[in-house]
């Protein structure tokens, strides 16, 4: 990819590494459960975001070590394919 005339590289991510996923949706409790329904046996950290202006979005952070960038990839997908997922970062 050329971004600015210039050559946009892959970062170095040297594994296993800690990685952090931002879930957006609309239900705390449901987003809670993704995780867990997601992370399954996997050790995982997960704290509150933040929550729109009207209260319509909310957000949840979680992180865990990834062996390698195929987990990493497999993780991200299984949040962004779930239904009450609106957006992963």
């Amino acid at each position: 990819m050329i971004l600015d005339g210039k050559t946009k590289e892959k970062p170095d991510i040297e594994y296993p590494c800690e990685w952090g996923y931002k879930l957006i949706g609309t239900d705390k409790s449901k987003l809670e459960a993704c995780i867990l329904e997601v992370m399954v046996d996997k050790e995982h950290q997960c704290r509150d975001g933040n929550s729109s202006s009207k209260g319509k979005f909310i957000s949840m952070n979680t992180r865990c070590i990834v062996s390698s960038e195929e987990e990493r990839d497999e993780i991200f997908k299984a949040f962004r394919d779930h239904c009450d997922v609106k957006m992963v970062i």
